[in-house]
C-alpha cells in the first residue's frame, strides 16, 4: 500500500510558510514549538491512504495537520496541542490556509482530550516530546482495524518507557512495519487486525 513513499521535494510542499513561522516563533519565544521536518511525506503518505479520520498530538502552529488533511478533501482532523498560544497561533495559520472546517485544534493536555475521543481514526500521527507506552497504548485503542501509525520522537524515550515502547512497536502481532520518514527518523506502523 506504502510502496514508493519516496519524499515530495520542498517545492511541492504547499504548507511550507507555516513550518518557516514555526521556526521563527520557536526562535523568538524560546518555546518548544518544533516544526516536523518532512511534510511532504506526510502529504504523500496521506494522498495514499485516503483518511476520512487523523489524530495528531502535537499541533505545534498547525503544519502537519495541514500537511495531512492535504491529502484527501475529505479527510478530517482532529489535533491536540497542550500549549494554548500554539493552539491559537495554530487555529490561525489553519484558517488561513482555508482547512477550518477540517481540521479541529483541540487545546489540552494529550491525556486530558484523548478521553474524550471516539475511536475509528484510519491514521494518528505522535509529534509531542517523547511518547509514553500508555500514549501509544491509547493510539492503537483509537484507529481503526489497519489504520496507521506515525510516530516521531522516538529516540527521545528513555529508561523503561524506551524498553516498553521498543517491546510494544516491534510486535508484529499489533503492528506491522511500514517504511520510516523524515530520513527515517518517523516510524510509520500498521495496526494489525485481530483474528476473527
Amino acid at each position: 500500500m506504502l510502496e514508493g513513499t519516496t519524499p515530495l521535494t520542498m517545492k511541492d510542499d504547499p504548507y511550507i510558510a507555516i513550518q518557516q513561522a514555526t521556526r521563527e516563533h520557536r526562535r523568538q519565544h524560546n518555546c518548544e514549538a518544533y516544526t516536523f521536518e518532512d511534510g511532504p511525506s506526510l502529504i504523500r503518505l496521506s494522498m495514499q491512504i485516503q483518511p476520512r479520520r487523523v489524530l495528531e498530538l502535537g499541533t505545534a502552529l498547525g503544519y502537519t495537520a495541514c500537511c495531512m488533511a492535504h491529502g484527501s478533501a475529505l479527510t478530517h482532523v482532529d489535533t491536540i496541542e497542550g500549549d494554548a498560544q500554539h493552539a491559537l497561533l495554530a487555529q490561525q495559520q489553519i484558517l488561513q490556509h482555508g482547512l477550518s472546517e477540517r481540521i479541529t485544534v483541540h487545546s489540552g493536555w494529550f491525556e486530558d482530550v484523548l478521553p474524550r475521543l471516539n475511536t475509528g481514526y484510519s491514521m494518528a500521527f505522535f509529534d509531542g516530546f517523547a511518547p509514553s507506552p500508555s500514549i501509544i497504548q491509547r493510539l492503537h485503542d483509537l484507529l481503526a482495524p489497519e489504520g496507521i501509525l506515525v510516530c516521531s520522537n522516538l529516540q527521545l524515550a528513555h529508561g523503561q518507557d524506551a524498553r516498553e515502547l521498543s517491546t510494544d512497536l516491534e510486535n508484529t502481532r499489533r503492528w506491522k512495519p511500514l517504511p520510516a520518514i523524515e530520513h527515517g527518523h518517523t516510524r510509520v506502523l500498521e495496526k494489525v487486525s485481530a483474528p476473527a
